[in-house]
């Protein structure tokens, strides 16, 4: 049998739990610290079309911040996007987060106004308009952005973009 002082497994006892709250301590403090390193992420915009829809965060800006012309004419042009099937004969319904329906929005076609800007968060639209040429609708394909104001309605201030590519459904 060994001996020990009275009281001395009590102490063991109490050394492993102090070890043990440090660790859980520092375990917390690097997650904080790693997550407070973390971009916030922008507001989204999601198409739906049928049973399908693709969500997007900012092609460009939506942070708040104005966005000068050079900066959409690049972003019109990136072809990174998400992209969904439409038939012709679909709705396709647009919504965005609260944070850009606050801001004011609009609906472009190959960069043109499609719609007037609206405070609303969702929208719907005929899944012909966008193969129409009268509409400017050119191919089985068509870039459509989601353009996010300043809040003023028809102001030319754009603070953030969400493209998005809708190919026709054979």
């Amino acid at each position: 049998m060994t001996s020990m002082p009275r009281g001395g497994a009590a102490d063991v006892y109490a050394a492993v739990r102090r070890r043990r709250a440090v660790a859980v301590v520092g375990a917390v403090s690097a997650g904080l610290l790693v997550l407070s390193a973390c971009d916030k992420p922008t507001p989204r915009s999601t198409i739906t079309v049928g049973r399908s829809s693709v969500s997007e965060e900012a092609t460009c800006g939506g942070e708040g911040k104005s966005l000068q012309t050079a900066d959409l004419t690049k972003c019109l042009k990136d072809t990174d996007i998400q992209s969904i099937k439409v038939d012709p004969d679909d709705t396709v319904r647009f919504g965005v987060d609260p944070a850009i329906a606050d801001k004011r929005w609009t609906i472009l076609m190959n960069g043109q106004p499609l719609t007037e800007d609206s405070d609303k968060t969702y929208r719907t639209i005929p899944g012909s308009v966008f193969f129409n040429a009268q509409y400017g609708a050119q191919g089985n394909s068509t870039l459509v952005s989601i353009k996010a104001g300043d809040g003023k309605k028809s102001s030319n201030t754009v603070t953030g973009l969400w493209s998005f590519k809708l190919k026709k459904a054979d």
